[in-house]
């Protein structure tokens, strides 16, 4: 078919790289050779402009997607076409998460060695790091953490949102490391009692226990049934 997902790859890679060319433009857009390429071409637009299309193009991909297979119901493609649209979600899914990993500070090791990153997100975090466990209730009544959380196929990591100005542009996010945990060695628990929007991740026998609170039933649902394809 005519879209490939190793084809696609490519734009994971430019957008990770989009931080540093809008740094590197920031720095050059004023030079007289970008003015007299723009001049000579003819563009009304200056190249940061233009640097922005391939980002803007990944999402258009699935919407165009999206109308074809609306006029193409029970039609020879849809098969096809539904395989594409697949490719392409998974594409900018991938494109999203790496977008938040190339973000992430603080940690000494690295991350392309924790496997690969299957989902990130922030959460209410409750921790218990006492030998045994406390009752749910008397740890709810701390006030949460928020954390954001990255899930790889060997370690899952804990971190803290910070959100930076910089240079007068939009608002920045990057994640402090706090945490990590080794998948090979926790435990999940995937209801706990009083809300059905918490699980539990534990670790060393429940000696060190995290209660997870998700956004929504839909989303913790999701993150345990990958949780639970890592474990086994």
């Amino acid at each position: 078919f005519f879209l490939q997902k190793e084809d696609l790859q490519i734009y994971e890679k430019y957008c990770q790289n989009k931080p540093r060319s809008e740094a590197l433009w920031r720095q050059c857009g004023d030079s007289i050779f970008f003015q007299e390429c723009q001049r000579k071409l003819d563009h009304k637009l200056s190249l940061d402009a233009y640097l922005l299309k391939p980002v803007q193009r990944i999402t258009k991909y699935q919407l165009l997607l999206k109308e074809m297979l609306k006029c193409s119901k029970n039609s020879e493609g849809t098969a096809e076409l539904e395989e594409a649209l697949a490719t392409v979600l998974d594409i900018i899914k991938s494109v999203n998460d790496s977008m938040h990993q190339i973000a992430i500070t603080g940690y000494e090791g690295d991350v392309s060695e924790l496997g690969k990153l299957l989902m990130q997100g922030s959460f209410n975090v409750w921790t218990d790091h006492k030998k045994g466990h406390n009752k749910v209730k008397d740890l709810a009544r701390f006030k949460p953490m928020q954390r954001h959380l990255f899930l790889y196929t060997k370690m899952l990591l804990f971190c803290k949102k910070r959100e930076e100005n910089t240079d007068g542009h939009e608002k920045t996010a990057s994640y402090s490391f706090k945490n990590s945990l080794k998948m090979s060695t926790v435990g999940i628990t995937e209801n706990v009692k009083g809300d059905n929007k918490k699980f539990e991740i534990w670790y060393n026998g429940r000696e060190e226990v995290y209660i997870i609170q998700a956004s929504s039933v839909e989303l913790k649902n999701t993150w345990i049934s990958e949780i639970r394809k890592v474990l086994t």
